[in-house]
């Protein structure tokens, strides 16, 4: 009797203590009611002025139907997915591809990036916390690509995901409500005479391709959204995670 009061006994702490321990969770980031897209031209616009392509940068939604940073972390985890909307080759043609592969130095290309908030609301900075490899998309034209990660990115409350293009990527939907829509750049927003440097070219490539790289993002754009999503896993609470130690690193730099 006292044995299997024993094992009763421990029975009933287990059912205590296992539920107090949250499971993992699927969670989206950067999803909101508007639907991932391939970006098309609005009707009325002629292709010379279909601004659909990202250039040479790293970006991230400020705001996507009204809902402020998207894409930021709210609870610790890894990155096992993103999405990506790309637009087709009815829209982009194979005399564009050809152009812009040549102007921008390869085929178009995308890589998901996490980046550590570390400036200010009139001065916002960004370092680069991890990134994924970096994944040719041409064959993807047209379709909402979903992309595996190889090794799923720890990430941590506080932290963005972003979308790096190191060469080119038909990636946004503009002509949106500039009071819902909006995404930053990595680049320094500079006035002279002749008007922002935000609405210039760069001259030079702005992608944030280095762990520990810092950069300023104060160009944002209204009106213009960045067809990208994630899926992360949430680490269960009182579990110790990988994306704790990732957070320590960070922090080291």
């Amino acid at each position: 009797m006292k044995r299997v009061a024993s094992a009763l006994a421990a029975t009933f702490v287990v059912a205590i203590i296992v539920p107090a321990v949250a499971s993992a969770a699927d969670i989206p980031v950067g999803v909101t009611k508007s639907p991932l897209v391939s970006p098309t031209c609005p009707a009325g616009v002629a292709p010379d002025d279909c601004t659909i392509v990202l250039t040479q940068v790293t970006a991230f939604e400020t705001l996507r139907d009204g809902v402020k940073n998207p894409t930021a972390i709210k609870q610790s985890g890894v990155i096992a997915s993103f999405s990506v909307g790309l637009a087709g080759t009815n829209t982009i043609t194979s005399k564009d591809i050809t152009g812009l592969d040549k102007l921008y130095g390869g085929s178009p290309e995308v890589q998901l990036t996490v980046l550590r908030p570390t400036g200010t609301i009139l001065s916002p900075t960004y370092r680069v916390a991890a990134q994924s490899a970096v994944y040719d998309i041409q064959s993807q034209l047209g379709a909402v690509a979903e992309i595996p990660l190889i090794s799923p990115m720890p990430v941590v409350r506080g932290e963005i995901l972003a979308l790096t293009v190191p060469t080119w990527a038909p990636v946004l939907s503009f002509d949106l409500s500039t009071s819902a829509f909006s995404y930053r750049q990595s680049r320094k927003q500079t006035t002279t005479s002749s008007g922002s440097s935000c609405n210039k070219s760069a001259g030079a490539n702005l992608a944030q391709a280095t762990i520990g790289e810092l950069s300023s993002y104060s160009c944002n754009y209204l009106g213009t959204r960045v067809e990208y999503s994630a899926l992360e896993i949430t680490t269960p609470a009182g579990l110790t995670s990988s994306a704790r130690r990732h957070a320590h690193k960070s922090a080291s730099r």
